[in-house]
């Protein structure tokens, strides 16, 4: 995955912070997702504009975890927003 990137979220979704899970509503399929709190950050960054390697670097900083584990954590929930047409990548 090209870290340089940039996520365009879809304008077809509706999100509701409940409690710390950030709830998605696919307005286009009708359909819900949820994601846990690190999923949510990311999607907060996201909405930001930030790059997928600023991304990963803003974790870094306030998360304990290595610099592996968050680039697949970003690049897993980004695919998976990809498939379910929730977001496109954007070199």
């Amino acid at each position: 995955m090209n870290f340089n990137a940039t996520v365009t979220l879809s304008a077809d979704v509706l999100t509701q912070q409940v409690g710390e899970e950030l709830v998605i509503l696919d307005l286009g399929g009708e359909a819900y997702f949820g994601l846990d709190p690190v999923g949510a950050r990311i999607w907060r960054l996201m909405e930001q504009g930030l790059s997928l390697g600023a991304i990963v670097d803003t974790l870094l900083g306030e998360y304990e975890v290595t610099e592996d584990v968050v680039r697949a954590d970003v690049e897993r929930l980004v695919d998976n927003l990809v498939e379910h047409r929730l977001a496109t990548l954007a070199p």
